[in-house]
């Protein structure tokens, strides 16, 4: 931030270039990167076309005009291809996609490491083992019926990442390569379980553990909702928190930043929010490692940025849903295979181009 030019504000402070100061009320001021402005609208656009798109596009296409007729007022022709299967996927879709970009843009500028992500520090794989421990128990029939267990498991995955990796501080890479070490054990549960078990109960947890939007809808779509929603205090402290964390460590607590209190309440937020994404769609790889990467680059901001890494998370996940339920008719590709084979040719440039292996370098 040294080398930022700067200007000066009303009252004699400075400022970065390319941000304003609002002022809504005489004690309450805000401020505003523009062209952060300017790209979350345009995302927001990209984000009502695309899911406009999917609302159409399908094994039957649907005109805009009856789409826009049938959510409006209901019954119809269309009522159940649109209201039924269509909407509830799309709006699931968007929470799913926000909430992954926001875990990711948290877990991310903690690390300050562009490779680590809900995915990588276990969340997913802690999701998926808890499902199939309790497949194996008995304790619940389906994987679709057990969000909760899925989301307790990808929590208790991230605390367990934490502690084992905490040595008298956090360190980025030691998070991470715990973070995969526990992923790897887990991921054994998993294929013990798929190893021992019966063919249909093999095939439903495959399914899940793909990844997919397809058959879920409002009853998934509530309680993600919900925590967004609770969660919304909680990213407003984020946004602020972030800037500091920025500096290095030692600055940011010259500056009276607890950072280890600060990063561990991030952490927590992030996985919170990943692991109910998870628990309503399945484990969707790779979304929360590029989105924020993908909304840092069209802001061109120092930190990444929350509400654009949330757009992009959505117009991403919304989008590969329409392809991949559209690609190959009648055939529907889980959304998470898709996903992961395009996020796989990411991450290999992620790793490969210079400076792209910290977020300060990046």
């Amino acid at each position: 931030m040294s080398g930022t030019p700067v200007r000066r504000d009303t009252r004699g402070g400075s400022l970065p270039r390319g941000v304003v100061v609002l002022r809504p009320r005489p004690r309450l001021s805000l401020l505003l990167h523009r062209r952060s402005g300017i790209v979350a609208v345009l995302l927001l656009a990209l984000l009502a076309l695309v899911m406009a798109v999917s609302a159409c596009v399908g094994q039957t296409y649907v005109p805009p005009g009856e789409v826009w007729a049938t959510v409006r007022r209901g019954g119809g022709a269309y009522d159940l291809v649109v209201n039924e299967l269509r909407v509830p996927r799309i709006v699931l879709g968007v929470l799913v996609g926000a909430a992954l970009g926001l875990a990711g843009a948290l877990v991310q500028s903690v690390t300050r490491n562009p490779l680590a992500s809900p995915d990588v520090i276990g969340v997913g794989h802690g999701a998926a083992a808890a499902t199939v421990l309790a497949l194996a128990t008995g304790v619940v029939a389906s994987p679709g019926a057990m969000p909760a267990v899925s989301v307790a498991g990808g929590i208790s995955a991230a605390a367990l990442v934490y502690v084992l990796a905490w040595r008298r501080g956090m360190q980025a890479s030691r998070f991470v390569l715990t973070g995969v070490g526990i992923g790897v054990a887990l991921s054994a549960v998993v294929q013990l379980y798929l190893t021992d078990s019966e063919l249909e109960a093999a095939e439903q947890v495959k399914l899940w553990l793909t990844g997919s939007l397809n058959g879920r809808g409002w009853e998934q779509a509530g309680p993600l909702a919900v925590v967004l929603l609770l969660c919304l205090p909680a990213l407003v402290w984020a946004s602020r928190a972030l800037r500091p964390l920025g500096l290095d460590a030692d600055t940011a607590a010259a500056l009276g930043v607890r950072v280890r209190r600060t990063q561990l309440g991030l952490t927590v937020l992030g996985v919170v929010l990943a692991a109910t994404a998870t628990g309503a769609a399945g484990p969707i790889g790779f979304v929360a490692l590029t989105a924020p990467q993908l909304a840092r680059r069209l802001t061109r901001t120092p930190q990444l940025p929350l509400l654009g890494s949330a757009l992009t998370g959505a117009v991403v996940l919304v989008g590969a849903d329409l392809v991949a339920r559209t690609l190959l008719p009648p055939l529907e590709i889980p959304v998470g295979a898709l996903t992961a084979l395009v996020g796989g040719p990411y991450l290999l440039w992620l790793l490969a181009a210079p400076g792209n292996r910290r977020l300060d370098h990046a």
